[in-house]
């Protein structure tokens, strides 16, 4: 692997090689995008869908509540019906269990990473446990690559979720055998900005916090300190 700093140069190098496979009367690869909601998806898919074989994977135990997960997952669904580069695109939703969120995290013994800011522990311990899961369903299902929609958020750790990665394959790809691990940082390139034009034009549910409680707390916190200097 090159050093976790080109992930996007590793991410174009890979994605060269494979339209050049491609071109050559090889089939496109299968790929299982780990995904956190229809916004972050809409641009990578329009990206990744002319190389792969995509299947979504929406497994996100970190949502909160259990309402905003379903309507993150059903806006999802719908999305990827209407959108013409999802066409033949799957989705894969495993059951929701909130408490392997919170037993991932372990705050009980850690309290205070309940009031960190996005991109340090609690937040990488998220991206792993999310990752892996996604990981073992991929090496389990035969898939060729694997890889997350994380990295197109400007307040994820792209290092973070890519070093993740990187340690992930080495768990799951065994002598040449089992997915591969596409490095990525789909915020370059002017992606975060595709995924914005896509929602517009979609009409998406764009969520104002990550997704679980404590970064719902913080951004009910951050409104009410503005109400009172208004």
């Amino acid at each position: 692997m090159p050093p976790l700093r080109s992930a996007l140069q590793h991410f174009e190098s890979e994605i060269q090689h494979i339209k050049e496979r491609i071109a050559q009367g090889g089939p496109k690869p299968s790929l299982l995008l780990h995904s956190c909601c229809g916004p972050c998806s809409s641009a990578i898919i329009e990206q990744l869908a002319q190389v792969f074989r995509i299947t979504l994977y929406y497994y996100n135990p970190n949502i909160y509540p259990r309402a905003e997960y379903e309507r993150r997952r059903d806006e999802l669904q719908e999305f990827i019906q209407r959108f013409p580069s999802a066409l033949g695109v799957e989705l894969v939703v495993p059951e929701y269990h909130s408490a392997e969120f919170y037993q991932a995290l372990d705050v009980e013994h850690e309290p205070q990473l309940k009031f960190q800011p996005e991109k340090q522990e609690r937040c990488r311990r998220c991206y792993l446990l999310r990752m892996e899961k996604a990981y073992q369903y991929a090496a389990d299902h035969n898939f060729d690559y694997i890889t997350t929609t994380l990295s197109i958020s400007p307040h994820k750790d792209s290092l973070a979720i890519n070093a993740i990665g990187v340690q992930l394959q080495k768990k799951y790809r065994v002598e040449g055998h089992g997915p591969r691990f596409l490095m990525a940082d789909f915020k370059k390139k002017e992606g975060f900005k595709r995924s914005l034009e896509i929602s517009s034009e979609f009409d998406l549910y764009r969520q104002d916090y990550c997704g679980c409680v404590y970064s719902m707390n913080k951004m009910a916190e951050q409104a009410a300190r503005k109400k009172l200097c208004t």
